[in-house]
């Protein structure tokens, strides 16, 4: 049977709204109010052609049809009027898809009015607030609210009930080569292994780590000490070479060690940057370094 969520998702719709009633309309007119769950030609409704949800297992499918011929439809789903006596959906494909499976005819459904661009958010709200939902569903349908529906992070955070930090985790998901966003869809690799190879730019180089972790089942520790040996973050520093001092940088040091009576190291590097380097042994051998370099 499938499972119920009333508070989380009123909550965003709700907070789409702004917290005004959502109004609701009847069959065959817009103004008039109708009461909740009212029952609607299946074959009246057009999909939401920006429906969020892609993937739908059709094993859960089969069985929720199975409820639904034994106990009815119990939650129903969101439509709005459109034309002609015309639904589209809004939210509940999957309650939908699960009817017609199961024979019926007509099913509940909350009718409200909503624009195209509302409409398009209760669906994002409501889909990202569900518990089966993949993590790679879950950024798109953040980043689709953050580039449609144009939200700032904070709004988002704000309607999906999220912190920001959260909701940036899955938002870097999409960096993800298509073999590692297709691993963690599919559950082969966990969000904390994903966080793991994200810094790797190349993604070849992902795909290939992805298909290491799957072989050989690493842990996220085990793919964070791979991920060290490809990322070229980790090789970026500059290898210090050192050359030979040419012959007056050798006899200056000779002669500036004997003048402070102390061995002057002279090093340098391809880059024309180097270093003297002086040592000293007590507080009483640097005073007299200073004392004599004062003199020169």
């Amino acid at each position: 049977m499938e499972k119920k969520t009333p508070n989380r998702l009123g909550r965003g719709l709700g907070t789409l709204l702004g917290g005004a009633e959502i109004p609701v309309v009847a069959e065959t007119a817009v103004s008039t109010k109708s009461d909740p769950g009212t029952l609607i030609k299946i074959d009246s409704i057009e999909i939401n052609p920006h429906q969020p949800r892609i993937d739908f297992d059709q094993n859960a499918l089969e069985e929720l049809a199975i409820s639904i011929r034994t106990y009815g439809l119990i939650q129903p789903i969101t439509v709005r009027p459109i034309n002609h006596g015309k639904y589209q959906l809004i939210s509940g494909e999957r309650r939908l898809r699960a009817s017609k499976m199961a024979g019926l005819t007509e099913i509940p459904a909350y009718v409200r009015t909503a624009s195209d661009l509302l409409s398009l958010q209760m669906a994002l709200v409501e889909n990202v607030q569900r518990e089966n939902l993949n993590a790679i569903e879950v950024a798109v349908s953040y980043q689709r609210l953050l580039d449609e529906c144009d939200l700032s992070h904070e709004e988002l955070s704000n309607k999906v009930g999220k912190d920001r930090t959260t909701i940036s985790n899955y938002l870097r998901l999409l960096k993800l080569s298509r073999d590692a966003q297709i691993a963690v869809r599919d559950k082969k690799i966990s969000m904390g292994h994903a966080r793991a190879i994200i810094s790797i730019e190349d993604h070849l180089i992902q795909s290939k780590i992805v298909k290491e972790i799957i072989d050989q089942e690493l842990s996220v520790r085990q793919t964070e000490s791979l991920v060290k040996k490809f990322n070229p973050a980790n090789s970026n520093a500059k290898t210090k070479v050192k050359i030979n001092l040419s012959d007056q940088l050798v006899n200056f040091s000779t002669e500036l060690s004997n003048k402070l009576n102390s061995k002057v190291k002279i090093s340098k590097e391809l880059s024309g940057k180097g270093k003297i380097l002086i040592p000293f042994s007590s507080e009483t051998e640097l005073t007299k370094i200073i004392e004599k370099l004062n003199q020169l």
